[in-house]
This record gives C-alpha cells, structure tokens and sequence, in this order.
C-alpha cells in the first residue's frame, strides 16, 4: 500500500476547510449575524423588509465608494479624497444639468470625468513622483473641496431632471420597496468581485499589495497597476456621486465631509489588511453593512448618535489591531 505523501492531509476537515470562505470573510459576517440578531430582540421593527430596504439606501453610497478605497487599499496605499471627490463630481453633474442646461446624460458623464481626472491624478502623484499616498490625497482633498466650494458659490443645486435622481426610484419586491441604486451597488459588488478573482489584473493588484518590487520582478508594471486602480477609483466615486445626488435630490457642497473615513471603516470592518495584499471585496459590503446594521439598530433603540460613533470606533480597533497580531502570526 503506497503511503500517503508527505504534507499530504486528505480529511473530511481539510476538505471542509478549503470549501469554507475564508477567515476574513468569515469573521465579518458572523458579526453582521450577531449583531442581526442582538437588534432583531432589541426592536420588533428592525427585522422588517422595509427597515432592510432602509439600511441598504443607507450603506449604497458609502458602499460604493468603499469598493474603490478597497481596490487601493488592497495595493498597499489609501484614499483620503473619495468623498470631497464624490461631492465634487455630484456638484459638477447637478450644475451642468441645471445652470448650463446640458443634456442629463452628458452632464453625469461630465461628473463622472472629474471623478476620474482626479483618481488618475493622485495615481500619477504616487507613481511617478513617488510621493506616499496618505499625502496625495490629503492634498487631492483640499483641493477637490476648494474648487467644489468655489464652483458651487457653497450653494445646494436644487429642481434637478428626473435622469439625475432616477436611481433613487423604487420598485417592489412583495411589500418591500427597493431603490434602484441598491442594485447598482449590489452589481457594482459582484463585478469588483469577479475582477479581483477570475481577471489576471485582479492578481497584479494582489502582487503589487504584498510586494510591489516582488511584483516587478515578476514581469508586472507596478506603475501601470496603480493608476489604473485610482483611476478605477475615480470612476466608482463619480458614480457614488451620481448615487447622493439620487438619493438626496440635490447637488449638495457639504456631502462627502465623512466619506472617506466611513469607507474606510467598510474596508477594515470587511477584513481587508491596511498592509495591502489580503482582503475580499464582498468582505468590504459586510463591512458597511455592519456599520449600517448598528447605526439603524442603535437608532431604533433611541440611543444617541455619539454612541454610534463610539461604537465604529472600537470595532475600528479591534478590526485593524487583529489584522495586524494575523500578520505576526504568520
């Protein structure tokens, strides 16, 4: 009988194993359950469609921009413009719409243009001069709000066409009304997932975030990869852009002032390492998900917002303190 090779483990629990999703995907969505749960025999509203529908139109735009933080956290950097960028490309898109009277269209692909002109600018930035990404976004921020406050004289665009706000139209599934947008980011998801698994790019953004001289060496143009990613970026926040302005049903100068700080917690919360190289995208939505579950949840009780924040916070901590004692580990 010819024995088993060495390394070799055949058994029913490593084969479970390898079937299971993985740790970091795992451990979030045990505490989106348990926090269902706890807020489920806190309130008899929250397990109600309608209190559902609620909290995705809550979380679809910090969603969404959550999915591009992931992409450039995922490399190894961070985006601290995702929200004065959203803002400013929502501004552009109401304004071209309303002031100049502009075909809808062409003015959400105006916004959409800005978006993208700003992501591949803080991807140049880190790539070419070789300046941290902490700092081109700090800068891109201020930059971004600057000529939003300028452009829009701090005004709300108000009276907008029924293309700009029909993502937040709703359609019924029983007595559940869910928006439009909902879907969107739900796609957007899936698509971000199948780029990061199935593509060859999706695996250069993985080599890059472990070790980006490992990665040039191994044939892939770091440079390449990182201004696609914050370009892709971009692109996804001009459409989170395109999803408050739906949702609000106006072009509002002060949106976007948390953004980046919610998309952040998202990517923490879902399991993806601030050290780059590890993390999934569908752990991302499980991570605003939480931070929606608890905000509504806390609501229904009656607590104060203050103890929303607190609470992220912690969890904030423990996410990236785990990460991090994971990282040792191995």
């Amino acid at each position: 009988m010819t024995p088993p090779s060495a390394g070799h483990d055949s058994s029913p629990w490593r084969v479970l194993r390898e079937r299971l999703p993985p740790l970091s995907l795992m451990g979030p969505f045990i505490a989106l359950i348990l926090a269902c749960i706890f807020f489920s025999l806190q309130s008899d509203r929250f397990l109600s469609g309608q209190n559902f529908s609620l909290i995705l139109q809550q979380v679809m735009v910090v969603g969404v921009v959550a999915i591009g933080q992931t992409f450039v956290i995922l490399t190894g950097g961070i985006d601290l413009a995702c929200g004065m960028v959203m803002a400013l490309s929502s501004i552009v898109a109401t304004k071209f719409a309303v002031d100049i009277g502009i075909d809808p269209y062409a003015a959400m692909a105006c916004g959409l243009f800005v978006a993208v002109l700003f992501g591949c600018l803080n991807g140049v930035l880190v790539t070419v001069i070789r300046l941290p990404p902490f700092i081109v976004t700090l800068g891109t921020l201020n930059i971004a709000f600057a000529i939003m406050q300028i452009y829009s004289h701090s005004q709300t665009v108000s009276d907008l066409p029924d293309a700009l706000v029909f993502l937040g139209n709703t359609f019924h599934i029983g007595e559940t009304a869910v928006t439009y947008g909902t879907v969107l980011m739900v796609f957007l998801y899936i698509i971000a997932w199948l780029v990061l698994r199935e593509t060859a790019a999706g695996k250069h953004i993985y080599a890059v975030g472990n070790n980006a001289e490992a990665a040039r060496l191994m044939g892939i143009s770091t440079r390449n990869v990182l201004i696609g990613v914050y370009t892709l970026a971009g692109l996804l926040y001009g459409i989170a852009g395109l999803l408050i302005v739906a949702r609000t049903g106006a072009g509002d100068p002060n949106a976007g002032q948390t953004d980046n700080l919610d998309s952040i917690t998202a990517v923490v919360l879902g399991g993806t390492s601030l050290f780059g190289g590890r993390g999934v995208i569908l752990g991302t939505l499980i991570g605003a998900l939480i931070v929606g579950v608890f905000r509504n949840g806390l609501a229904l009780m009656g607590v104060s917002s203050v103890y929303e924040i607190l609470i992220t916070g912690i969890l904030v901590i423990l996410a990236v303190s785990t990460d991090r004692l994971s990282k040792r580990g191995a």
